[in-house]
């Protein structure tokens, strides 16, 4: 059975970091590519970056470009996505995906 479940959300003040781990199950983790999405109050999910199952590649979107890092431990089957410079607007329950499946979400709240 895949599931995933993410962790690390919070409270944080304009500017600070936070980093999000996406623990993954039930599947051949190293050669899956693994996403990130969010969802914001009243908002459609947007996806916010992604990571090839050898991290060779990753992908982000320009909202986030050079504020969020995505990387992964293959031994540990964990994905992690860094996230500095937050902005208010960074507000969200943010989820991983892959193998078609979700995890549950994690929130993260940026404000003073």
């Amino acid at each position: 059975q895949v599931q995933l479940v993410e962790s690390g959300g919070d409270l944080v003040q304009p500017g600070g970091s936070l980093r999000l781990s996406c623990a993954a199950s039930g599947f051949t983790f190293s050669m899956k590519p693994i996403y990130w999405y969010r969802q914001a109050p009243g908002k459609e999910r947007e996806w916010v970056a992604s990571i090839s199952g050898a991290s060779n590649f990753t992908y982000y979107a320009d909202s986030v470009k050079g504020r969020f890092t995505i990387s992964r431990d293959n031994a540990k089957n964990t994905v992690y996505l860094q996230m500095s410079s937050l902005k208010p607007e960074d507000t969200a329950v943010y989820y991983c995906q892959g193998m078609h499946t979700w995890g549950q979400g994690t929130q993260v709240t940026v404000s003073s």
